[in-house]
């Protein structure tokens, strides 16, 4: 069948399903198939009528209904090795204070009561200083509810799921729900659960309030063998409850950006936001990524509008269209290039508010659905790299539509068998090519002073992991996150010559460095006749609390009333010097692959010429 026809199709409703426990035999020798037995066989008797024609509730096919977003806060992120004076100077333009996201280079900008959000967003957007500002968007959940059919389990032998969990159930894989919160007392998700946090009031109440995160939560990993309710794709798995939304549903892009952060900080792999339009937010993709460079990965649903979305495409987040039963798209799925792959997800049977079950749809499941086939291969190999364990899921899917990836199916519908089996038998790949890399301006030769863009192209066959930036030597700053840019402060060395170099790292750590730029430094020159004055010094990153990863970078900020050029940085960590450098700033790469878990003391000591010190501290905890 061609791919006009089968989306010519996929609007009208599809013939009931057959049965998915008639084709599991219950003698099987492997004790994970009798453990596909015993939970399938919780759906006897209930025969499947798996629709995809209902329309979304109050978001029909080609509507867009309007969305507001947080009054009193957008969201920026400054380039690497903006000093903290500077960025407060800047924000405090327009009457706005940043809070620091987690470990990450995100801030929260609150803003008083008579400014307007668009208008600061829009301006701090163009600001030199920034990678993007954006407002606080609300997003709606891609949920079809209070579905009028019900089915069973139709889902997991359509992707392979029995076969996957003879070699993989999720053991020991925490599973993030970004969501409405979970109903801790749901019988097949109480014993499931690991404590988690509510970022929409900012207290430890990550009870359900809107019963969407609890459905989420079920398809993804309720509890199996256990002669209750439902069968989930990794019923081994943990989930950690993130309430991002308020009773009606809505979450913004602030409260998930940084349910992503805390899940990555506490050594999370798996991550699901059940919500529409995630890829247009430059926070939430960031955050993304930052959960993707410490090893994890993140599902997001493609939308319920039924027509073509021009949401961005993007690397840092997995979005899934959804499918019915005769593996269709469903009528009211989004499509679009953003798409990344496509699972099940019209007549879900999954756990309900209040110990209940029922059928849902929506990208709200295909999601969740993905997410769980994710952990399923993160459990049957752990040391293989999430990178890899995405090329696989993609690679393993049953190509449909178009052959290759295609705006309906993505790489096409998920397949846990194939995947499973696919990372249980792969290799970890080695690798060997170093990433490319070049500074792009200033230019060589240019005069500079004061705070300098310098921006930074970095390639590499697997991914760049982070960007140093180095000035004479010392490295000023350190960048995680695409497009590589930084803000340098050449107040931190002596007028005359300076030589810019960038060093780009992968994750199997080859590295490469630029071309050296050299730029003329003429800042204005100050006098001190006497200096008795200490430096002021203050580490950016990390902040107290949970790291984890491979990664941790560290920033540093200095200013002294003799000039910033005259301060010298002695970092330490645990009381072992680690690094040393001259300036404003000063970063460090700290590599925790090795480290000990548990709590670590970060220290910095500042001289400046005179001999006046200073020091500051942090204690993290390490997370494995």
């Amino acid at each position: 069948m061609n791919a006009n026809k089968r989306e010519e199709q996929a609007g009208f409703p599809v013939r009931p399903a057959e049965r998915p426990i008639s084709t599991i035999r219950a003698g099987a020798a492997s004790s994970r198939r009798r453990f596909a037995v015993a939970i399938l066989g919780t759906f006897l008797g209930l025969a499947p009528v798996i629709s995809s024609a209902e329309p979304p509730e109050g978001r029909g096919p080609g509507v867009n209904k309007p969305l507001g977003w947080a009054k009193g806060r957008i969201l920026v992120m400054p380039r690497a090795g903006l000093p903290e004076k500077e960025l407060a100077k800047i924000l405090g333009e327009h009457g706005g204070k940043g809070r620091k996201i987690g470990q990450s280079d995100l801030y929260i900008v609150d803003l008083p009561g008579n400014a307007s959000e668009k208008a600061v967003a829009a301006r701090l957007a163009h600001h030199p200083a920034f990678k993007f500002a954006e407002i606080d968007q609300e997003v709606e959940p891609a949920l079809i509810p209070n579905d009028p059919y019900y089915g069973s389990a139709w889902h997991l032998p359509k992707i392979g799921a029995p076969s996957a969990w003879d070699s993989s159930l999720g053991s020991g894989v925490i599973i993030a729900i970004l969501d409405s919160g979970v109903d801790s007392t749901h019988p097949d998700l109480a014993t499931e659960l690991v404590p988690g946090w509510n970022f929409y009031e900012n207290n430890s109440n990550t009870s359900d309030v809107y019963g969407h995160g609890t459905k989420v939560a079920g398809a993804a990993a309720a509890a199996g063998n256990n002669a209750l309710g439902v069968a989930s794709v990794a019923a081994r798995a943990k989930i950690m409850p993130i309430r991002v939304s308020g009773s009606n549903g809505y979450a913004t892009w602030s409260a998930i950006s940084q349910g992503l952060i805390y899940a990555a900080d506490r050594g999370v792999r798996v991550a699901n936001a059940s919500f529409l339009g995630l890829t247009d937010s430059s926070s939430t993709r960031s955050a993304a990524q930052y959960m993707k460079d410490k090893g994890g990965l993140v599902i997001v649903s493609g939308g319920n509008t039924g027509v073509l979305q021009n949401y961005a495409v993007t690397t840092s987040m997995v979005a899934v269209a959804a499918t019915d039963g005769n593996d269709f798209r469903a009528s009211w799925s989004s499509y679009g290039n953003y798409i990344s792959l496509a699972a099940p997800g019209a007549g879900i049977w999954t756990t309900t508010m209040g110990g209940g079950y029922g059928a849902a749809s929506g990208t709200s499941f295909s999601s969740p659905v993905t997410a769980g086939v994710v952990a399923l291969m993160m459990a049957a190999k752990p040391t293989l790299p999430n990178t890899q364990i995405e090329s696989l899921l993609f690679s393993t899917a049953v190509d449909l539509g178009t052959a290759g990836r295609d705006p309906y199916y993505g790489y096409g519908r998920v397949d846990a068998a194939r995947a499973v089996q696919a990372a249980a038998s792969a290799v970890v790949a080695g690798d060997t090519q170093a990433p490319a890399v070049s500074i792009t301006s200033p230019a060589g030769g240019a005069s500079v002073t004061g705070l300098v863009g310098v921006n930074v192209t970095a390639t590499d066959n697997i991914g760049v992991t982070r960007v140093e930036l180095r000035v004479n030597s010392t490295t000023v700053a350190v960048d995680t996150t695409a497009p590589f840019a930084f803000t340098w402060d050449s107040r931190g060395v002596a007028n005359g010559m300076a030589s810019l170099v960038a060093y780009a790292f992968d994750a199997a750590g080859n590295s490469k460095a630029s071309t050296a730029v050299s730029v003329n430094v003429a800042n204005a020159t100050t006098t001190v006749i006497r200096d008795t004055t200490a430096p002021q010094v203050k580490i950016i990153n990390p902040v107290g609390g949970n790291v984890s990863g491979k990664n941790v970078p560290i920033s540093v900020n200095a200013s002294d009333d003799s000039g910033a050029s005259e301060i010298t940085h002695m970092l330490y960590i645990d009381g072992v010097l680690k690094a040393t450098g001259k300036g404003s700033t000063l970063g460090y790469n700290w590599n925790i692959r090795n480290v000990a878990a548990g709590a670590h003391t970060v220290q910095v000591v500042a001289k400046d010429a005179a001999g006046n010190s200073a020091s500051s501290s942090v204690t993290v905890t390490v997370v494995k």
